[in-house]
């Protein structure tokens, strides 16, 4: 019987069609960060689960259900990253780029959770993740949340996304808010819904996201964490407040948004659309200072985002943002005794002097109507003929195949460049 081979259950395959849109996302998230003078870093799929313990916390759902995590052949506990920023941290302390320094990083990449894949999340999936070391203000805070802004504007989706905005305070005011919280929610324990009673004595703020209706009418009415910040934390979000309001980004403030991982304080936010059906979020970050004393180094203030590329290219795709890309710009076919060969020599040549055409040589042989029959079916914008008269003559025919009236030009090589280069 044959072997039916399939792949992984939310791990998928992303073909030329889906590539050709993948890569357009990915040319305007790399030139934005670049533009902002964000430098990247490559981080291993594979870190020690420990890693990710101490950073994400043990009681989330990322450690506690989601991760891929093994015993590796000298028995120690490896997972694959569920998210880039844990990652991002060890490599800065481990090649000592943070102490007393300043830095600001991106990293772009597959992720891996082991969750329910649904539309536009799965199990591997892949985020930008943009990365700032060494600065305290809100002004830094507020530039990650305008570099992301500058994204949604080159992609022309600014009207479907807002920004929901929220502060944490610091760890000393948040677990007095905690403290609270609890308290209120133990009176009402009975109708929370499953996970949100989990969560009540593990992790309390995580009940602030819960999603079930009835949980949601409870926490109308319960403590909120504005109330428990110090004048510092109040200033630090105002201040925040002030720079976005000035560039003209507009924003609500989101009580409840808490972030799914322990590691965040002060600023939290997240870019939602409801342009695929049930709100979503595409984009989300924020502070988290305590992260790399957690990791072993000095105290480093540190702001970060997250970005999935499946939920954003999702959306461009609906919102009809991408144009599709034809696989091949310009098309060599020929004919003759010595057609392979000159085909071949030609097809390099014209790549040295249109380096930024797509130039694709017909192999296998055929006639001309087989030749131009391939040359169609890949979209190809021009044509360039190598026959027997051009060899001899030392000359190419050039055909613009969109034109659509069958005009061609027998021209000298350089001339014939020329027209290609202005044909593309």
């Amino acid at each position: 019987m044959a072997l039916s081979v399939q792949a992984v259950r939310g791990m998928n395959d992303l073909l030329p069609a889906d590539t050709a849109r993948w890569q357009q996302a990915e040319q305007v998230l790399r030139d934005t960060v670049a533009s902002f003078g964000y430098s990247e870093v490559r981080m291993p799929l594979l870190e020690k689960t420990n890693l990710f313990s101490r950073a994400i916390g043990e009681v989330t759902d990322v450690v506690e259900k989601e991760m891929y995590t093994f015993e590796d052949r000298s028995g120690e506990s490896l997972s694959l990253r569920p998210e880039g920023t844990a990652g991002c941290v060890r490599a800065c302390l481990e090649h000592n780029l943070i102490y007393n320094q300043e830095q600001r990083l991106w990293y772009m990449g597959p992720m891996f959770r082991h969750e329910r894949p649904q539309k536009g999340r799965y199990r591997q999936f892949h985020q930008l993740g943009v990365e700032v070391f060494g600065l305290n203000g809100p002004d830094i805070d507020a530039e990650i949340i305008l570099l992301s802004k500058t994204l949604w504007d080159k992609f022309g989706i600014s009207d479907n996304l807002k920004l929901q905005l929220n502060t944490l305070g610091t760890s000393e005011e948040r677990l007095a808010y905690r403290q609270n919280l609890v308290s209120y929610l133990e009176q009402h324990f009975d109708d929370l819904d499953e996970d949100s009673k989990r969560r009540t004595h593990t992790n309390p703020l995580r009940v602030l996201d819960s999603k079930d209706p009835k949980t949601g009418e409870i926490l109308v009415n319960a403590p909120q964490l504005m109330d428990f910040l110090g004048a510092e934390s109040r200033a630090h979000f105002d201040n925040l407040r002030q720079i976005l309001e000035s560039c003209g980004v507009a924003y609500e403030i989101n009580p409840r948004l808490v972030r799914g991982l322990d590691y965040y304080n002060l600023t939290v936010f997240e870019w939602v659309t409801d342009a695929l059906g049930a709100q979503g979020t595409v984009c989300g970050g924020g502070r988290y200072d305590g992260l790399v004393a957690e990791l072993g180094g000095s105290p480093t203030p540190a702001v970060g985002f997250g970005l999935g590329l499946e939920r954003l290219i999702l959306l461009l795709t609906t919102l009809e943002k991408l144009h599709e890309r034809n696989a091949v710009d310009i098309y060599v076919v020929g004919a003759g005794d010595n057609a392979a060969v000159e085909q071949a020599k030609l097809s390099l040549r014209l790549r040295s002097d249109l380096p930024h055409a797509r130039i694709m040589n017909h192999c296998g042989g055929g006639n001309f109507k087989k030749q131009f029959r391939r040359a169609d079916k890949l979209q190809a914008k021009a044509a360039v003929i190598l026959g027997e008269s051009e060899l001899a003559t030392g000359t190419l025919t050039v055909k613009d195949l969109h034109a659509g009236d069958g005009t061609q030009q027998t021209l000298p090589y350089a001339e014939a460049v020329a027209l290609l280069k202005s044909l593309l």
